[in-house]
């Protein structure tokens, strides 16, 4: 794969791809050390810190840009931050997030070996729906740590990661456990949809299917590595895709919401301060 360019435009902006208009605003994906691409990772993290990009900047308590494994095979992708993850920082951390680490432990994976994120960094409040403009917002973000994390295998948990990954209208009840490859930017993945934790919580019938889905995820990460698009043949750029997957998922929530928020059922715990890179496991 070859390197891109990607410029820096503010310091209160996202991410976007774009010229390079100087060493000293770029940020550089694509690279093939996993020592660079964590460096990487981590300025994207201090980008997000302090963007003010969309309104959610206003309520929330920390940026909740993700944690794991900064070079890890399997990428998990939610929905947005509850009122736990927005006090601690971390994405998962209540009953759902246990649920998560249970059945990453079923087959024989744990949270550090794996890279959490969500779509939205920030909680909308009183875990409403992530509105199309804050999901459009943070999407470069997200791509970026596609492209610098490079999995293997991404899941995508409930229907609003699910449909933008896709770009497609298309429900998590009719998609989950199915996989497929897609183009993520400049990176083929295979994506896998499951039901949120939290849907598995509330609705205990459906918990057994999303056992039986995560046990597909261990026979995706032994498949062959797939081949990478070369530059100009099917690898769009993280703002080209943005832009697109944007606009679609703006079109499909005009037609009604896409999907209803989970209660809280998380326990509160004390506010901390933001996390540092080696907190989130970008060490």
């Amino acid at each position: 794969m070859s390197e891109k360019d990607f410029l820096l435009f503010a310091e209160s902006a996202p991410l976007v791809a774009v010229a390079a208009r100087g060493a000293e605003h770029t940020l550089r994906c694509g690279v093939r050390s996993a020592t660079e691409r964590r460096e990487r990772l981590k300025e994207v993290y201090g980008r997000a810190l302090g963007c003010t990009a969309c309104p959610l900047h206003q309520t929330r308590t920390t940026v909740v840009f993700g944690a794991g494994n900064a070079d890890a095979d399997l990428m998990f992708i939610g929905e947005g931050p509850g009122a736990n993850e927005d006090k601690q920082g971390i994405p998962f951390v209540g009953r759902a997030g246990r649920l998560l680490d249970t059945l990453l432990e079923e087959i024989g994976l744990r949270r550090d070996s794996v890279f959490i994120a969500n779509v939205v960094k920030c909680r909308p409040p009183g875990n409403r729906d992530p509105h199309p403009e804050e999901i459009e917002s943070c999407d470069p973000f997200l791509r970026a740590q596609v492209e610098l994390i490079e999995p293997k295998v991404i899941c995508t948990l409930g229907n609003f990661s699910t449909k933008l990954l896709r770009g497609d209208p298309t429900g998590i009840s009719r998609l989950h456990g199915q996989d497929e490859v897609r183009t993520i930017g400049a990176r083929a993945i295979r994506l896998l949809p499951l039901f949120h934790p939290a849907a598995a919580l509330y609705t205990p019938s459906s918990l057994q299917t999303l056992r039986d889905d995560f046990a597909r995820i261990p026979a995706l990460l032994a498949a062959p590595p797939l081949e990478q698009p070369e530059p100009g043949e099917g690898g769009e750029s993280v703002e080209d895709d943005a832009v697109e997957l944007g606009a679609e998922f703006t079109l499909s929530s005009a037609e009604g919401r896409i999907e209803q928020s989970h209660p809280e059922v998380e326990t509160e715990e004390p506010p901390v301060e933001a996390r540092t890179p080696e907190q989130l496991g970008l060490f």
